[in-house]
C-alpha cells in the first residue's frame, strides 16, 4: 500500500524537532514539546487535509507545527505580562459558561424539540401573521426564452411564449430543446424578478415598472433574441405567497419553539433550586 502524505510529514517533522530537544523522556505519542506544553501526533493528524502529495503534506505539517510553537511562546509571554489578569480570567470563565450552555441548549433541543410541525400550524401562522412576511423584492411567476439571432420559427416563437395554453407550452419547450440558448419555465412557481432582469438586456431606469406594466416582452441584442411572458406579479410591500413564504414561516415557529422549550427549562430549574433552597439572596422586595 502507497504510504500516506501524513506519514512522509510525521517522519520529516520527527527528525526536524530532533534540532529542539532530542529527548529520550519525551513521549511517545508527543511530537513537539514546549515547556509543559505538547502537541501530540494524533492532533497533527487530524488538521492536515487529505489528499495532499507527501510533500504538500509535509510542509503544511512543517508549518502547522512551526505556528503552534511560536503561538505558545507568545502566549507564555502574554501571561506573565498581560496587565488585570484576573479581569481576563472573569472573561474566559464568563465566555466559558456561555459556550457550555451553548452546547447543552442544542443538545436538549435536538433531542425534544421537534422540527416537523402539522401543515395547518404553518399556514394558520401565516394568515394570522400576513405583516411579517412583506416583499422586499418583486416576484414574478412567467415564462422565458432565449433563442439566437437566427433562430428558425421566430414567428412561431413569438405565438407560442404568449398563450399559456398546454398546447403552446408544449410546442415552445420541444422548440427549445433544440435551439434555445436558455429557457425558464414558471407558470407554477414565483421567483425573484432580479432572477430574470439579469438574463435579459432590459436597458430603462425602472425595469420593474416596465415588465409590471408590459407583461409580455421582446428584446434583441447582437447575439440573440429574449422573450419574456410575465402572468404573475407582486411588488415590494406586497405579502408572499404562502409557497414562497413558507421556509420563513417553518423556521419562525421553530425558533418559536426553542425558545419557549428553553424558557420553560430555566423556569423549572429556577422553581426546583427555590424549593431545595438553593439561591440564597440578600435583595430585597422592591430591589
Amino acid at each position: 500500500m502507497k504510504p500516506s502524505g501524513y506519514f512522509f510529514a510525521v517522519c520529516f517533522l520527527i527528525s526536524a524537532v530532533s534540532c529542539f530537544n532530542n529527548s529520550p523522556e519525551l513521549n511517545e505519542h508527543v511530537l513537539v514539546q514546549v515547556d509543559n506544553h505538547t502537541l501530540l501526533k494524533a492532533t497533527l493528524r487530524s488538521v492536515v487535509p487529505s489528499g495532499l502529495s507527501s510533500e504538500d503534506s509535509a510542509r503544511y505539517a512543517d508549518s502547522y507545527v512551526r505556528s503552534w510553537i511560536e503561538d505558545i511562546l507568545l502566549y507564555d509571554v502574554a501571561a506573565k505580562n498581560i496587565p488585570n489578569s484576573a479581569e481576563l480570567n472573569r472573561l474566559v470563565d464568563n465566555y466559558r459558561r456561555t459556550l457550555i450552555i451553548q452546547n447543552y441548549q442544542q443538545e436538549l433541543i435536538r433531542q425534544r424539540v421537534s422540527m416537523v410541525l402539522p401543515e395547518q400550524e404553518l399556514q394558520d401562522y401565516y394568515a394570522a401573521h400576513s405583516d411579517l412576511f412583506l416583499l422586499e423584492r418583486p416576484l414574478i411567476k412567467g415564462l422565458f426564452i432565449k433563442v439566437p439571432l437566427k433562430a428558425p420559427q421566430l414567428a412561431n416563437v413569438r405565438r407560442w411564449y404568449k398563450d399559456t395554453a398546454q398546447v403552446a407550452v408544449d410546442e415552445l419547450e420541444k422548440y427549445s430543446l433544440r435551439y434555445s440558448l436558455a429557457y425558464e419555465y414558471f407558470y407554477d412557481r414565483w421567483l425573484p424578478l432580479d432572477e430574470i432582469l439579469g438574463k435579459i438586456p432590459l436597458k430603462t431606469e425602472r425595469p420593474e415598472e416596465e415588465i409590471r406594466q408590459r407583461r409580455q416582452l421582446e428584446l434583441q441584442d447582437t447575439t440573440a433574441h429574449y422573450f419574456l411572458n410575465v402572468t404573475g406579479y407582486l411588488g415590494v410591500g406586497d405579502v408572499r405567497p404562502y409557497d414562497y413564504a413558507r421556509p420563513l414561516v417553518l423556521e419562525l415557529l421553530l425558533n418559536r419553539n426553542r425558545t419557549e422549550y428553553i424558557r420553560q427549562i430555566k423556569a423549572d430549574l429556577y422553581e426546583e433550586a427555590l424549593e431545595q433552597n438553593r439561591i440564597i439572596s440578600n435583595l430585597k422586595p422592591n430591589e
